[in-house]
């Protein structure tokens, strides 16, 4: 975002290091830094605007304190594992006038947006079925829900709502309707100790014996693999979230050593067969919305190369979308098929979502207009993680349907 918009006042951090860099980047004085989100809350206004950035279950007692103190607010998704809980922080948005955006970035990518555009203007007519996927690739998911902060259900959020309610948001979005039914099945397949190779050591730096054809070997994902690895972090002189994944491993020495020293000690050298994981690698949800819409969704771990893909089938034609391409393909029965390169402008974050939401929040909240000005207002964001805890109620109950009228 140009600094010209906005300008960081504060910043609370638990990690001294990450408050430190962030002290430095953004050149606040040491008594605007703050080791809590509490501990800042704790003081008088500081700003006009809050950023919850925190885990998946601090947002909303923290965002509904914030609000309480006078700040808009711009809220990490998920909203909170807890229906009632993302209920709450959406009264209290309205009880005290604040606006609250949540962040579904994806509603704000060129590729989303050219596809709703395409079916607002009835270019397929009326939208029957959409099938979709989110290929989260095999080191992503050790990284962040194997090893990772988000591995753990009681700690953070079902997978489904952690990494897809992005997925979720887009449908509903993308329809414009409600969803009704939803029913789902998935689990935890491969990550877990009894599926471990002969010979696998709990970290991998301890003499692993299956580490030549493990895929999943913290070696090659942080120091040698060409995508991933700190190697091409040097090389290419990396730094920041460009570094990422390394750059949680090791956030003010992204070197070798450093990286392999917190491979020998920390959570990300462990053996993916020998952690505390529970999250789901694999899960497809099934959801009817008004009119008999049926949208079926598959996120998985076992991708080769990330993304996510879509294929919305109209009753006068379909569209066909691969978002790590920016690309989307229309065929409208009869005619040759049209291609869309949708790559344009800034297309950092999240394939350029990233920056356009906080230009609209921000814009939103000098303009003091309501959420309604907003694509990802708390209102319209709910419905997303409705969906989310149906499909693990109905995963975790063989995959019974669940009616969200009824929660």
């Amino acid at each position: 975002v140009s600094p010209e918009e906005m300008k960081v006042t504060a910043v609370a951090e638990p990690q001294e290091e990450k408050r430190e860099a962030a002290r430095m980047r953004y050149g606040l004085p040491e008594n605007r830094c703050f080791s809590s989100a509490e501990e800042m809350l704790a003081q008088p206004k500081l700003a006009d605007v809050m950023v919850i950035a925190t885990q998946d279950r601090q947002h909303v007692e923290q965002a509904v304190n914030a609000i309480k103190k006078g700040y808009h607010v711009l809220c990490e998704k998920p909203i909170s594992p807890d229906p009632e809980e993302c209920r709450r922080l959406q009264k209290a948005a309205h009880e005290y006038q604040r606006i609250v955006a949540v962040g579904h970035v994806l509603r704000y990518t060129p590729f989303y947006s050219k596809i709703k555009k395409l079916i607002a203007g009835g270019a397929i007519g009326e939208v029957v079925s959409i099938q979709a996927m989110e290929q989260v690739t095999y080191w992503h998911q050790a990284h962040s829900y194997v090893r990772g902060n988000w591995r753990r259900t009681d700690e953070t959020s079902p997978m489904i709502l952690a990494k897809s309610c992005h997925d979720l948001d887009i449908f509903v979005w993308l329809l414009g309707k409600q969803c009704k039914k939803v029913s789902s099945y998935g689990g935890l397949y491969l990550f877990r100790p009894e599926k471990a190779p002969e010979g696998a050591a709990k970290r991998c730096l301890d003499g692993c014996l299956a580490k030549a054809d493990c895929p999943y070997d913290a070696e090659k994902i942080y120091i040698t693999n060409e995508r991933t690895g700190i190697r091409t972090v040097v090389r290419e002189g990396k730094t920041g979230d460009a570094a990422w994944p390394c750059c949680v491993l090791t956030p003010n020495d992204l070197s070798e050593a450093a990286v392999r020293k917190a491979l020998e000690t920390g959570p990300y050298g462990r053996c993916v067969y020998a952690c505390d994981n529970d999250v789901v690698d694999h899960q497809v949800v099934n959801m009817e919305f008004e009119d008999g819409i049926t949208v079926d969704f598959q996120m998985t771990a076992f991708t080769g190369e990330g993304g996510r893909t879509i294929h919305i089938c109209g009753t006068k034609g379909d569209i066909k979308g691969n978002l790590g391409k920016n690309k989307v393909i229309l065929t409208q029965f009869g005619r040759t098929p049209v291609s869309f390169e949708v790559a344009e402008g800034d297309m950092s974050g999240h394939a350029g979502g990233d920056n356009r939401l906080i230009h609209d929040f921000l814009e939103t909240v000098r303009k003091g207009a309501g959420e309604e000005e907003l694509r990802t207002g708390i209102d319209v964001s709910i419905q997303s993680h409705l969906i989310a805890h149906a499909a693990e109620e109905s995963r975790k109950n063989g995959g019974r349907t669940i009616c969200l009228d009824n929660l």
